[in-house]
């Protein structure tokens, strides 16, 4: 019991850590759209990434053949939506105002995991989860408004930039779902080189269909601020912070595991702050130590629902 608690709180701080990653990627993502496209910057990466993907999937193909048609769905579901398509919104979404709001609008990503989780894997909450997830929400409004009220002044440029970031936090929500239905027959390895290889397919697409300039992206790669952001990118945002995501995911439910992905905005919003000089205020700071505190909270909360049944029924046994 208390290994398998201690791995659960390693789970969870293994998400945190790769959400927190991606948290990083905003200052290198503004830098990259000077010189290339939203569609084009994550197809790039892609590319780099297939050189990890194709190696692992040669060496693990073993693992492919346990997926059923369903499994396969959700695959797609990953690479297109999650890896693709939200990475594709995530990105353009800077182009339309301040970054501070992409990230925070991922926030409203565990509304979606939660109905999804509840109504696809069966996940049973814990009565004290809920409470937990409401002092999350709390601390996601202190990170979007602070100890203000909503404001109605928003530009169609800034409309447009939250739609991108909902849409992708909803996309997001839902590869974390899928992701939790695969962890248990495929490693972290492979399901992230699955996730990589499979998005590349539609990226390509996506890109050509956009009639780039070539010749004008071929100028911007000959820029070696243009290659390092991408490595770093492709390295740390991509790569390392995926392969400890989904190494968390395989000991944690999906449930838990979209509140420890509160580390992405709570981080990315720091960053925004030291980098980009973007403001925060007391109340966004509050904001941010709740969201962490609900993250080592939630690290110590048993991971079955049902322990804490039996853990009543035990101590109500002690007591006859």
């Amino acid at each position: 019991m208390q290994q398998s608690k201690q791995a659960s709180n390693r789970s969870i701080w293994l998400i945190a850590l790769g959400a927190a990653m991606w948290g990083l990627d905003g200052v290198f993502i503004v830098s990259l759209l000077q010189h290339v496209s939203s569609s084009q910057i994550v197809w790039l990466e892609h590319l780099l990434l297939f050189l990890f993907a194709a190696p692992v999937l040669i060496w693990k193909r073993q693992e492919l053949k346990q997926l059923n048609g369903g499994d396969w769905l959700a695959v797609l579901f990953i690479g297109w939506g999650g890896s693709a398509l939200a990475s594709i919104l995530f990105t353009a979404g800077f182009t339309y105002g301040n970054p501070n709001v992409v990230l925070l609008l991922q926030k409203v990503q565990p509304i979606f995991v939660i109905l999804l989780a509840s109504w696809m894997l069966k996940e049973r909450m814990r009565k004290d989860f809920y409470a937990l997830f409401v002092v999350a929400l709390i601390g996601a409004y202190l990170l979007t408004f602070g100890l203000h009220l909503p404001t109605s002044g928003v530009s169609l440029a800034q409309l447009l930039g939250s739609l991108c970031a909902i849409g992708a936090a909803a996309l997001w929500g839902g590869s974390t779902v899928m992701g939790k239905r695969l962890i248990g027959k495929l490693s972290f390895t492979t399901l992230t080189a699955l996730r990589f290889a499979v998005a590349l397919p539609l990226l390509t697409i996506i890109v050509l269909v956009q009639q780039p300039n070539w010749a004008d992206l071929g100028q911007s790669l000959h820029l070696a601020p243009v290659w390092a952001n991408l490595l770093y990118q492709t390295l740390v945002p991509s790569l390392l912070s995926l392969l400890l995501y989904y190494r968390g995911l395989n000991g944690v439910r999906a449930s838990h595991a979209t509140i420890a992905e509160l580390a992405f905005p709570a981080t990315g919003l720091l960053v925004n702050w030291l980098i980009l000089h973007q403001t925060i205020d007391l109340g966004q700071w509050l904001g941010f130590a709740i969201v962490w505190l609900v993250v080592l909270q939630l690290s110590r909360m048993p991971n079955d629902p049902k322990s804490a049944v039996k853990t009543s029924e035990r101590a109500n046994l002690a007591g006859l």
